[in-house]
C-alpha cells in the first residue's frame, strides 16, 4: 500500500485498515510457526504497511495538536 493512498483515507478508514493489517500479520505469524506459510515475504510487506499506517495516524495526531 502506498503512503499517498493512506493519506487519502479518513481516520476511520485508517483505523479499520490498521486492524485488518494487524489480523493479517497475526495470521501470517501463526502460519509461519505451523509451517503452512507459502509466501514468507508477505510478512515484511504487512509489517511495513502497518508502519505506514501508524506513521500517518501519528502525523495527523500531531497536526491536530498544533
Amino acid at each position: 500500500m502506498k503512503a499517498s493512498k493512506i493519506r487519502e483515507m479518513t481516520k476511520e478508514e485508517i483505523a479499520v485498515q490498521l486492524a485488518d493489517l494487524n489480523k493479517e500479520g497475526y495470521n501470517l505469524r501463526v502460519q509461519q510457526k505451523t509451517g503452512q506459510l507459502q509466501n514468507s515475504a508477505r510478512i515484511n510487506v504487512v509489517k511495513k504497511d502497518i508502519a505506514r499506517v501508524r506513521t500517518e495516524l501519528r502525523s495527523r495526531e500531531l497536526a491536530a495538536k498544533a
